[in-house]
């Protein structure tokens, strides 16, 4: 798909302002609720529709020639939404990644995912974690993390890690580090606090775009978990696989991956 000159500065810029606004929002919506005393289900709820209507209002504002993809959308900025495979520049956005651990004070480990999308490729990109009071951006692109250490840490969900993580963790001799939303993991990574993120099960683009957005431009490996390229923007946004590691165990990683997938 073609695409016409673009200033990406701004865009970068952009990014990140929408990540840590949006960050802000659900910070004061927090705080709001939990001091009301408000179930699980109302913070999420709560959550999901104040960033979602953030990003829509500023977006809509700052790129109005521009195609929207969003968890929460509906229609043509929804998951089921066709008019945006048609546009060479597509914002895909998750406004609250981990509604589970957002609801569940004061867990940090949830984020704002927005991204750029163009070619198929992320382009621009932000991973908001609000409640950590970090912003991580391709640019200005994070550090690489120093190298692995002896035992390689594994992130996975806490409460529903992968059959493939587990297989993973015991063939390079890992750990396992337990941690909640999929921006969480991936920003985990590229912090150096985790070294190796294989998910199965299940995403669809808005849980990866924008974090692979970072982790790519911090020199980590980000690819399905065959190893094949992601791919953004389809008419199908499930996207249900994801490995992102630190380049020096991408080799060994690859191979235990290959054999697992070869037996499954």
């Amino acid at each position: 798909m073609s695409t016409s000159p673009r200033d990406l500065v701004d865009d970068h810029l952009l990014a990140a302002g929408l990540a840590e606004g949006a960050g802000a929002i659900l910070l004061q919506v927090r705080q709001e609720l939990q001091a009301r005393g408000a179930s699980s289900a109302e913070l999420k709820d709560a959550g999901d529709a104040a960033a979602h209507a953030y990003l829509m209002e500023r977006l809509a504002e700052a790129r109005p020639d521009d195609a929207i993809l969003s968890e929460e959308g509906t229609g043509a900025t929804g998951r089921t939404g066709t008019e945006r495979l048609d546009h060479p520049w597509v914002w895909i956005v998750d406004p609250l990644d981990g509604t589970r651990e957002f609801s569940e004070p004061p867990r940090t480990d949830w984020a704002v995912h927005v991204a750029l999308v163009s070619g198929g490729q992320p382009v621009a990109g932000s991973v908001a974690l609000p409640a950590q009071g970090r912003v991580l951006s391709r640019v200005p692109a994070p550090v690489l993390p120093l190298a692995p250490p002896a035992r390689p840490r594994v992130i996975v969900s806490r409460s529903r890690p992968p059959e493939v993580a587990l297989h993973l963790a015991d063939a390079i001799g890992g750990e396992l580090v337990e941690m909640g939303s999929a921006g969480a993991k991936v920003a985990a990574v590229v912090l150096g606090q985790a070294d190796v993120y294989p998910h199965s099960g299940g995403q669809y683009e808005w849980d990866s775009c924008a974090p692979v957005a970072v982790a790519t431009a911090a020199g980590l490996v980000a690819t399905r978990l065959d190893g094949s390229a992601l791919v953004y923007n389809n008419a199908d946004p499930y996207l249900p696989d994801l490995l992102v590691c630190h380049p020096t165990l991408a080799l060994q990683v690859r191979l235990v991956l290959d054999a697992w997938l070869a037996s499954h």
